[in-house]
C-alpha cells in the first residue's frame, strides 16, 4: 500500500475518522510487535536497529530512541497532539512512554509532507507551478490525494472530477489533476530560501541582476558564511527570485536578520496570499519596492487591517499575477504611499474608476493586457499624480477625450507628461489629434502601429506627430530638437494649405473661418498660422498638380538593383511631395512592404546621385527637372 502523510491537526478531516479507522482497511493490525499493519497516513519504517537498554537520562533517552526506531514501533503523525504508536505489545514504563512523546512529535515533524493549511497554498512539482483547492480521499484509490489546479492550463487532465464525483472546480477544463503529496513541494520560508541563495553564490560565483519596476541592482555572493551572516544585518537589496518561498517563517526572524531591506524580489515563488506577503513586509519597515512577478495571490478578507505591513512601499510589480483591475482596486488600501504600479501580462480587460485609491500613483504599467477599447481609460484619467502611463500591446486602436473640442485641453490626465502606446493598431491621425488635448504630455512612444507603416516612411510621420502636438519633446525615445520642430510645422502648415482654404481658411484674419470638420483634423493649424503666418499664393502654387501644363515633369524611374524591371516613364507635378511619388512607385512596381530609397541623376551632373530623403518635400524642392532619371531601391 502507498504510504502518506496527512496534515497535523488533532482530527484529521482528511482521513476519515482518524486512526480509528482500521476496521475500514483490507489489513487489520497485527499484534505482534514490529509486524503490525499501517495507518494510511502512516510513513514507511525507519530502518531496523539492535534493541540496546539505555537508562532514564539524555543520553540513554537517545540511546533508547534508537531503540525504540528500529523495534518496529510505527508512529501514526495524523495528529500531533494525540499521536501514538501502533503495535501490540507497546513499551508501558514511564520513560518510554516519554521517549515515545518526543520521538511522536519529531518524527511527525519529519514525515508530514501535507500542512495543516494546505487547501489554497501554492506548490510546485517537476518545474510546474499551481494551487491546491482539495486534499483527501478520492475512491476507489487508497490513501491521500491532493486536487491541484496548475498555472499550465495544458498540465491537468481534467476540471477537478473524477469518475462523475465533483471534488473541486478548475478555471480551466484541463487544468486540474491529483496528485500525491510526497511528489509536491509546498516550499520554504524566506530565510531559508536567502541562505540557500547565497550559498549557492558562494559555490558557484554567482552574480545576479535584479530589477524591481526600473530598477536594476547587481547582487554578488558573500566570500564566506561568516561575512555573509555579518551582511545579512546590512542588505538593502534582496533577490529570492525562483527560490519556492511561500512563508515567512519563525515570529520576527526577518526582522532580526535583515532589518534593512529597501528592494526584494519575491517573484516566482509559491505565495499564495496577501496575509502571507504581508508576513514577510510587516517585518521590514524600509521596505520601498517590492516585485511578486508571478505569484498567485488571494485577497484578504478586510485589506485594509494590513495597511501597517506596506505602509512605506513606493513601488510593486504584480506582472503575470493573473490579477484583474477591480481586484487591484480592492487590494489598493493596502498601498496608502504606493507611487509605481506595474500590472502587465494580466489579462485585464476592464478598469473602474479608483475611489480614495491610489491617488498617489505617478506611474502605471498596463501593458500586454487586452484592453476591451480606448473608453476604459477615461476611468483613470483622472489619478491626479499620475505621470507615467504604459499601455504597449494593449489591442488599443483610438481614444476620446470628449469633455472638450478640438483645439482645447482636457481635464484627465492632468500630470502625464510620457505615454508609450506601441504594438498597438493605432491608424488613424484623429487618436494623435486626441493626444493634443493632453495639458502635460511631453514625451510619446508609438512605434509598430498601422498608422507609421501607413505613412510608408517612419520619418514622414514622426513629423506630422511632431507639427500635430504642440509640446511633445520627445518622440520615440529620439529628442526633437528645435530646427527640426520648426521644419516639421512649416512643412505641415504648406501641405495642408490648399486644403485649408478650401475649407473657409483665409489669409485675412477676419475672413479666416475653416470648417469644423478641418479644424477636428488639423487642431493646431490655425496656431501654426498665428506662429508662422498664413501660406502665402507661392507655397500653396505647389499644391495644384495637374494646374499647368508646363508644371508637369518627364520622369524616369529605374531600378539599378534589379534587372527584371523595366524603366519606367511617368509624367509628374512638380508639386507632387515625395510621399506620393513613392506611394505611385508602391504600386507600379509592386513591391511588397520594404521602405524605398530614392535618388536622382541628371544631364548637368553625370555620374553623380543626389538623395531624395524628405517625403514632405515636393520634387521641385530638389531641383528635379523635365527629363530626369529616379533610381530606386529597396531591400
Amino acid at each position: 500500500m502507498e504510504t502518506q502523510s496527512c496534515c497535523n491537526t488533532d482530527h484529521c478531516a482528511h482521513c476519515p475518522g482518524g486512526c480509528s479507522t482500521w476496521a475500514k482497511q483490507a489489513v487489520p493490525p497485527q499484534s505482534t510487535l514490529g509486524s503490525g499493519g499501517q495507518c494510511p497516513a502512516e510513513t514507511p519504517a525507519v530502518p531496523s536497529t539492535e534493541a540496546a537498554a539505555a537508562k532514564h537520562s539524555p543520553a540513554g533517552s537517545a540511546k533508547a530512541a534508537a531503540t525504540l526506531t528500529g523495534s518496529g514501533l510505527r508512529p501514526c503523525t495524523h495528529s500531533a497532539s494525540s499521536t501514538f504508536w501502533h503495535g501490540g505489545n507497546a513499551p508501558q514504563t514511564p520513560w518510554i512512554r516519554s521517549l515515545m512523546t518526543i520521538l511522536n512529535a519529531q518524527l511527525a515533524n519529519m514525515t508530514d509532507s501535507v500542512p495543516c493549511d494546505a487547501v489554497g497554498r501554492r506548490i510546485i512539482c517537476d518545474g510546474e507551478k499551481g494551487t491546491v483547492l482539495f486534499v483527501g480521499n478520492v475512491p476507489p484509490t487508497a490513501g491521500l490525494w491532493l486536487g491541484v489546479e496548475w498555472d499550465n492550463p495544458e498540465r491537468g487532465k481534467h476540471d477537478g472530477s473524477n469518475e462523475g464525483v465533483r471534488y473541486f472546480k478548475s478555471r480551466h477544463p484541463t487544468s486540474a489533476s491529483f496528485i500525491r503529496p510526497k511528489k509536491v513541494n509546498f516550499g520554504v520560508d524566506l530565510l531559508t530560501a536567502l541562505k540557500r541563495r547565497y550559498d549557492l553564490e558562494d559555490n558557484q560565483g554567482y552574480t545576479e541582476k535584479m530589477t524591481v519596476g526600473k530598477t536594476e541592482v547587481q547582487m554578488v555572493g558573500f566570500q564566506s558564511v561568516s561575512e555573509k551572516q555579518s551582511q545579512l544585518h546590512k542588505l538593502e537589496v534582496v533577490s529570492v527570485k525562483g527560490s519556492d518561498v511561500s512563508s515567512a517563517g519563525q515570529d520576527n526572524e526577518i526582522q532580526q536578520t535583515t532589518p534593512n531591506i529597501v528592494l526584494l524580489n519575491l517573484s516566482e515563488n509559491l505565495l499564495s496570499s496577501w496575509d502571507r506577503v504581508a508576513d514577510i513586509t510587516r517585518q521590514l519597515t524600509k521596505l520601498k519596492a517590492l516585485e511578486l512577478r508571478g505569484n498567485r495571490l488571494s485577497i484578504p478578507a478586510n485589506p485594509s487591517s494590513l495597511t501597517h505591513a506596506f505602509a512605506n512601499l513606493k513601488e510593486l510589480a504584480l506582472n503575470k499575477t493573473g490579477v484583474n483591475w477591480s481586484e487591484v482596486l480592492e487590494c489598493a488600501p493596502m498601498w496608502p504611499a504606493l507611487e509605481e504600479l506595474y500590472l502587465s501580462d494580466n489579462s485585464i480587460t476592464d478598469l473602474q474608476k479608483p475611489v480614495h485609491v491610489l491617488q498617489s500613483l505617478t506611474l502605471l504599467d498596463l501593458s500586454n493586457n487586452p484592453l476591451s477599447g480606448g473608453e476604459q481609460l477615461k476611468n483613470i484619467g483622472y489619478l491626479p499624480r499620475l505621470n507615467k502611463l504604459l499601455l504597449t500591446n494593449t489591442g488599443l486602436s483610438s481614444i476620446h477625450f470628449d469633455d472638450v473640442g478640438p483645439g482645447c485641453k482636457t481635464a484627465m490626465f492632468p500630470s502625464l507628461e510620457f505615454l508609450a502606446v506601441d504594438n498597438n493598431n493605432i491608424s488613424q491621425w484623429s487618436f494623435v489629434n486626441e493626444l493634443e488635448k493632453l495639458q502635460s504630455l511631453q514625451k510619446l512612444s508609438c512605434l509598430n502601429n498601422p498608422l507609421m507603416s501607413a505613412e510608408r516612411n517612419a520619418e514622414t510621420a514622426q513629423q506630422l506627430i511632431i507639427a500635430k502636438i504642440g509640446k511633445l519633446q520627445v518622440l520615440n525615445k529620439s529628442e526633437i530638437l528645435p530646427d527640426e520642430r520648426r521644419g516639421a510645422e512649416l512643412d505641415y502648415r504648406k501641405i495642408f494649405g490648399r486644403e485649408w482654404l478650401e475649407a473657409g481658411g483665409n489669409q485675412d484674419p477676419e475672413k479666416n473661418r475653416p470648417s469644423e470638420a478641418f479644424t477636428a483634423q488639423h487642431p493646431r493649424y490655425q496656431i501654426l498660422i498665428e506662429k508662422y503666418g498664413a501660406p502665402e499664393d507661392g507655397e500653396l502654387k505647389e499644391q495644384q498638380p495637374f494646374a499647368l501644363k508646363n508644371q508637369l515633369l518627364t520622369i524616369t524611374f529605374k531600378c539599378p538593383d534589379r534587372d527584371e524591371k523595366k524603366p519606367i516613364e511617368k509624367k509628374l507635378p512638380d508639386s507632387m511631395t515625395i510621399q506620393k511619388v513613392k506611394g505611385l512607385l508602391y504600386r507600379l512596381l509592386k513591391v511588397p512592404g520594404s521602405e524605398l530609397k530614392l535618388t536622382y541623376t541628371s544631364s548637368k551632373m553625370e555620374g553623380k546621385e543626389i538623395e531624395i530623403d524628405n517625403d514632405l518635400k515636393p520634387l521641385q524642392f530638389y531641383s528635379i527637372e523635365d527629363g530626369d532619371s529616379v533610381l530606386v531601391r529597396w531591400s
